[in-house]
């Protein structure tokens, strides 16, 4: 059995194949991003998964692709916590970027692939080779045109009163914005970057308000100006998105690229499906 996994902080899709690259079972898991989870956390959200458990002896190859793996560091604990779950398997955990790199463009296709999802991230790549020209330092202060980057936004403007008042009224609403409880998910509970992107559903429900028109383009061409614009070729080949922002916000999004000369290329909302077709030439 091969296990092919996209995980992104927020959740993660598992689909596993047979020898003839035939389906066996599609589930899905909480995110297990290695830079904000513990090992004890990652362990149980494998462990509370029926198809994963039952199957765990079964698997003898293991693709994962993840959030938070861009480190040497990061991916040998991932690795590790993986060869006690798989016991038989041959491991292979790479970041993220590689999913969305396998799931858009073809090999000897040159382009630029980014992430728009609970993070972001930003590569080239040449047809055969991937490179990064920003090493990631986090959703505290990366991540830019992100879900928690957009989710940061708004509850900052709500506090700061910044948000016009109907918007006020109605986040209020949707959302449990007492003090203590932000403070508390921000930093006691695991995964505050997941957290502040629950926010963005709002900013996506509302686009059509100018006040979420306007933070909505400034973060993305923020996101062009601190990531897009780092590659020479960046008016020369497609840009390609994967991540739910990327892909409900995708008219926005379309707007900025075109405005900033450049050709938008595949904008798919989860990379899992594009990953199959990519790995079953291999078994």
């Amino acid at each position: 059995m091969v296990l092919i996994v996209d995980s992104g902080a927020t959740k993660a899709d598992w689909i596993a194949l047979g020898p003839k690259g035939e389906q066996i079972f599609m589930t899905q898991t909480l995110g297990l991003s290695p830079e904000v989870l513990t090992r004890e956390v990652i362990e149980e959200r494998l462990a509370n998964n029926f198809e994963l458990a039952k199957s765990s002896s079964k698997v003898e190859r293991l693709y994962f692709y993840g959030a938070g793996c861009g480190t040497a560091r990061m991916r040998k604990f991932l690795k590790n916590i993986f060869r006690q779950f798989f016991p038989k398997a041959k491991i292979q955990v790479k970041e993220d970027t590689y999913a969305a790199i396998y799931s858009t463009t073809k090999i000897g296709h040159a382009g630029i692939v980014c992430i728009l999802g609970t993070g972001s991230n930003c590569s080239y790549y040449d047809g055969h080779q991937m490179f990064q020209k920003v090493t990631s330092l986090g959703y505290i202060l990366m991540d830019d045109g992100s879900g928690n980057f957009f989710g940061r936004k708004l509850v900052r403007d709500y506090y700061y009163h910044k948000m016009p008042q109907d918007l006020s009224i109605e986040f209020d609403k949707e959302y449990n914005l007492d003090a203590d409880v932000i403070k508390e998910n921000l930093y006691k509970k695991p995964n505050p970057n997941t957290y502040l992107a629950t926010f963005a559903r709002f900013i996506v429900e509302h686009k059509e308000h100018p006040y979420c028109k306007g933070v909505i383009d400034k973060g993305f061409q923020q996101f062009v100006n601190n990531h897009v614009m780092q590659f020479e070729l960046a008016t020369k080949v497609p840009i390609h998105f994967v991540g739910s922002i990327a892909y409900y916000l995708r008219e926005e999004l379309t707007e900025v690229i075109q405005r900033n000369d450049m050709v938008l290329g595949v904008i798919r909302q989860r990379p899992i499906e594009g990953l199959v077709e990519f790995h079953k030439d291999t078994i």
